[in-house]
């Protein structure tokens, strides 16, 4: 399956007797577009990020590749990255109509502006099409240029296009029949317009249950912390402290958020070929990368403009935390130890920024405190995926860099780390800082067991494989949790109101 073949030269080879080759097909062919019509993603897109994660400082070579052209560019991409042509999102509404056609004895050809080579190992993957023609140096096989190679190939009105955007246009006026795929009324009406008989074949869209999915609303949970300086100050009737932790809260939403959808671009690989992230709306392909890329910078945008309301030093601990996620969804993930130890970091970090945003100092004992229960949550994160891992026979989870050997290690370290959480805890109850600041301190001895309690389940269900993925989304579903919680607060909240 390559572009057309060059004509022969050189002395007639002499038949060699052997099976009758299989008929070549009969009818009109029906040519199908790649991107955003045979698969649910852009392999241009797709490329970017995959260089991103596999070669980051390649990155500076692109805008030297565009000035060659944008072919050149897509050839030096094809020539750097490597797929997973089995991950991929198809289009089942497409191969739909490829089955058909190969039902019916059509020619099938896949025609595309992304690399050549790109093209070929998707159709060498599928094993569908009869010609394969891609983008080569110097010709960027889109728009007018793939309209004109068609019309030559096959005449027009020689062949029948499915396509799905705008740029396709030029291609369904040469065809005879124009095939619309996931489109909206204004293209449709505009392919109609064209000359061509119009088939428009619907397709499930993005809604927007999926955008709230890919900024993981859910996970704003944890910019709750914003706020436990105020909490524990005992400043909660500090009008301007708690609306300074609101606007807080606010600016590390949607940073976090624009994290995320950087996190899942950079993970498309790992996600796909993970049994549940591989629904995720960016790795199924039910969002696009170009608008993800255009969620996050909007995202980004509404968290610097909530920032600019509130003190710099807050500015400058969110930008310290955007450095970090970006370093750790870069590269730091996939180192063993430092992944969790970033991942409690960024949960104290949420602290600092309260403090920041409401000039409340934290005191040792709360950073302390957090540090070692976040990272106690952070391997217990890590010891699911590799349970995960086993459980599917795999020696590893893609994209991290423990295997299944390590499982016990994880849970040692996880466990461990939450048993000084509460050794701490029960430290800072017996400090000369909590008597002057609670009446009745006796009330707080309540809270230390309950933290024990809750780790130990926490790592029993953990090692029961029922903790997925994220183990704050676990316990926030978890009545247990959510009742230990309740018990807590309502220890502190006697021992700051009662005396004996």
């Amino acid at each position: 399956m390559s572009a057309l073949p060059l004509p022969m030269t050189g002395p007639v080879p002499v038949p060699v007797p052997g099976p009758m080759p299989a008929p070549k097909p009969a009818g009109r062919p029906l040519c199908v577009d790649c991107d955003g019509t045979l698969i649910l993603t852009d392999l241009l897109h797709e490329a970017v990020f995959l260089l991103l994660h596999q070669a980051p400082w390649k990155i500076l070579l692109l805008p030297l590749w565009l000035l060659r052209g944008k072919a050149y560019m897509k050839e030096r991409l094809a020539d750097v990255v490597v797929f997973n042509w089995a991950a991929i999102p198809y289009r089942s509404e497409t191969l739909a109509l490829i089955a058909k056609a190969r039902a019916e004895g059509r020619p099938l050809v896949l025609v595309t502006a992304s690399a050549q080579r790109m093209a070929d190992g998707i159709a060498q993957h599928l094993g569908l099409f009869d010609e394969v023609h891609g983008s080569r140096l110097g010709v960027n096989l889109g728009g007018q240029a793939k309209a004109g190679f068609l019309t030559d190939r096959f005449g027009h009105k020689g062949f029948d296009y499915v396509g799905d955007s705008p740029t396709d246009l030029p291609v369904w006026r040469a065809s005879h029949t124009a095939l619309v795929v996931d489109a909206g009324t204004s293209l449709s009406r505009r392919a109609g317009n064209v000359g061509a008989q119009l088939e428009v074949v619907p397709a499930e869209r993005a809604g927007l249950r999926s955008y709230l999915r890919a900024i993981r609303i859910h996970q704003w949970l944890k910019n709750l912390l914003v706020f436990v300086p105020v909490v524990a100050g005992h400043r909660l009737g500090d009008q301007t402290a708690v609306l300074a932790s609101v606007l807080a809260f606010m600016a590390f939403s949607f940073c976090a958020s624009a994290v995320y959808v950087l996190n899942d671009l950079l993970d498309l690989p790992s996600d796909r070929a993970h049994v549940r992230k591989r629904n995720r709306p960016f790795a199924s392909g039910r969002i696009s990368i170009l608008n993800g890329v255009r969620l996050g910078a909007a995202l980004m945008v509404l968290s610097i403009a909530t920032a600019f309301m509130l003190p710099p030093l807050f500015g400058a601990v969110l930008a310290g935390y955007f450095a970090i996620t970006l370093a750790y969804s870069l590269r730091l993930k996939r180192e063993i130890v430092v992944d969790v130890l970033v991942l409690a970091m960024l949960y104290t970090v949420r602290i600092l920024a309260g403090s920041a945003a409401t000039a409340i100092l934290p005191s040792f004992w709360l950073l302390a405190f957090s540090m070692f229960v976040f990272l106690s949550l952070a391997l217990i994160k890590r010891y699911s995926e590799m349970l995960v891992a086993l459980q599917q026979n795999k020696a590893s989870a893609a994209g991290r860099g423990y295997t299944v050997s390590d499982l016990a290690v994880l849970m040692s370290l996880g466990a461990s780390a939450g048993m000084t959480a509460v050794m701490i805890l029960a430290l800072y109850i017996n400090s000369p800082d909590v008597a002057a600041m609670y009446p009745s301190t006796h009330w707080l001895w309540a809270v230390p067991p309950l933290l024990l309690y809750w780790v130990c389940r926490m790592w029993t269900k953990a090692h029961r494989g029922e903790v997925h993925d994220d183990p704050i989304v676990f316990a926030v579903k978890d009545w247990h949790s959510m009742a230990m919680l309740l018990l807590c607060a309502g220890a502190f909240f006697l021992a700051g109101s009662t005396r004996l």
